[in-house]
Order: structure tokens, then sequence, then C-alpha cells
């Protein structure tokens, strides 16, 4: 159970049931009164956001979530298809679910699956994934222009910009957090 005076920002707890994120927070203390806690909250099944101030006597409950490490397998009509790496149990998620992720899933890539009572509601892929380049343009001699890029499409379809050596089929480290080139890997 928290209290009103454990809010702050990134804390999981639930209201009616269902998990929601401290987004932006603020603390007040009129000179008269109770303290209060402005908080922006985000649903973390709908990604729904709004605004709510609490008093310093409520009180909170702990969001059930868990987080497990999972690998994703495939996509069909019924979603993306995830398996637990110690248990084989299969999860699915939907598109919307995976909407800042999509672009970086590849076959038996290991990522880490929130649950809420049992049920995926997010994922969280690591920081840097290999992935190969196939298509780019040919690389000019002598264009060596500083800070040059080109566009690269990559194996699960993402377009992004590389240095001017990268060429086809090479395999080239990308940040999931920001979708950048990182650097080439060798192999």
């Amino acid at each position: 159970m928290y209290l009103a005076s454990d809010l702050r920002k990134g804390l999981k707890f639930e209201i009616d049931s269902e998990p929601y994120v401290i987004v932006d927070f603020e603390f007040k203390k009129p000179g008269k009164g109770q303290s209060l806690y402005k908080c922006k909250l985000k649903n973390m099944i709908t990604g729904a956001q709004f605004e709510r101030t609490y008093r310093s006597g409520d009180k909170f409950h702990k969001a059930d979530l868990e987080e497990r490490e999972m690998e994703y397998l495939y996509k069909d009509n019924t979603g993306f298809c995830f398996m637990d790496t110690s248990t084989y149990e299969q999860h699915f998620l939907t598109k919307e679910q995976l909407e800042d992720v999509i672009d970086f899933l590849k076959d038996n890539i290991t990522c880490t699956i929130l649950l809420h009572n049992g049920y995926p509601i997010g994922v969280t892929m690591p920081n840097f994934i290999n992935l190969k380049v196939i298509k780019s343009e040919p690389w000019a001699k002598g264009d060596t222009a500083t800070g040059s890029t080109k566009p690269a499409i990559l194996e699960t379809g993402l377009e992004i910009q590389v240095p001017p050596f990268i060429e086809e089929e090479q395999i080239v480290k990308i940040d999931t957090r920001t979708g950048q080139y990182a650097e080439r890997v060798n192999e």
C-alpha cells in the first residue's frame, strides 16, 4: 500500500484494478490545510493520460506488475507471439502495444515483457540490437564530407541514416532508445 507521500515520477500503482504510472508530479504545500500532490497519470494498458490531485491522507494499491524475459517468435493474424524462456508459455501482444518497438523486432530476439495480473501489457527492447542492412546506395570513394550520411533499409524494414561506408549485407548496431545507428559490427 502506498501513501500520498510516496508519490513520485515513475511510480506505478492501481486505480480501479488498472495499472497507472506517474508521468509528471508536482507537490504543493499551501499555508493552511493538507499538502496537495498533483499528478499526471498514464494508463499502462490503454495509454490514456489525465491529471489528478491527491491529498496527504490518500492511499493507493501497488500494481501487480511483473517483468519476464521472453523471446519473440513470430507475427500472425492474432498478434505478435512471445515465448517465456523459462516456462515455454506463449503470450500475444497487439500492434498497438508494440507501437514503439515494432521496427526492431526480429525472430528469436529476447525482450523484457511487462505483465499485469499475468497478461502482457508492454515490451522493453534491449538497448542495442544488431540488424543486417538489406538496401543501401554505394559509397563513392573520395566523398568524405564531414557528418555525411545516407539512408539504409534494415532487415526489419526500418529505414535509418548510416555513414557512407556502410554497405549492403553488413551488420549494424542500432540504439533502440533513439532508433539511430550506433556502430558497424564486424563478424
